[in-house]
């Protein structure tokens, strides 16, 4: 009877982790890795407005979410207040977000309004970032946006 105790509770753990990580990676972008901005450094998008690689040897874990930093001190900025250094969407291309859909982003396309920096999907077919700029509304993107993303955080797309 212990046993089967025991095993009925290793599952439901097993099946309540399996729920709460497919949960991080609907609302976050991110692979198996769960390293997110392809391992940018979201405190050089937000307070230096550039796009820096990270480095492996100055990461922290926030919410199961792996971040990458070009420096301790960068860390330690995000440390105090890693909420906000998170990525608008989860990280998804903004402009895929108001229009409907998830897109991975190029870590090197986004823009920083308002205390917040938005991702945007680049290939050779679609730059995402100059339709968003072409709207030139960026209030009524970002209504849409986060009107959208009550739903698609809850969706893997």
């Amino acid at each position: 009877m212990k046993n089967i105790i025991k095993s009925i509770t290793l599952v439901v753990a097993l099946v309540v982790s399996s729920i709460t990580l497919a949960q991080d990676r609907m609302a976050n972008n991110v692979d198996n890795s769960t390293i997110h901005l392809q391992g940018y450094s979201p405190v050089s998008y937000l307070d230096l407005g550039i796009a820096q690689k990270g480095l492996k040897e100055f990461k922290s874990v926030h919410e199961k979410i792996t971040y990458y930093f070009t420096s301790a001190e960068q860390k330690t900025t995000f440390d105090k207040n890693p909420n906000k250094y998170k990525p608008q969407y989860g990280g998804f291309c903004a402009f895929g977000i108001y229009a409907g859909a998830k897109f991975r982003p190029d870590p090197n396309k986004f823009i920083v309004k308002g205390g917040k920096y938005f991702l945007f999907l680049y290939d050779l077919n679609l730059d995402a970032q100059q339709l968003w700029l072409n709207e030139k509304n960026h209030d009524k993107l970002v209504a849409g946006a986060n009107k959208n993303w009550k739903k698609l955080s809850k969706t893997f797309n």
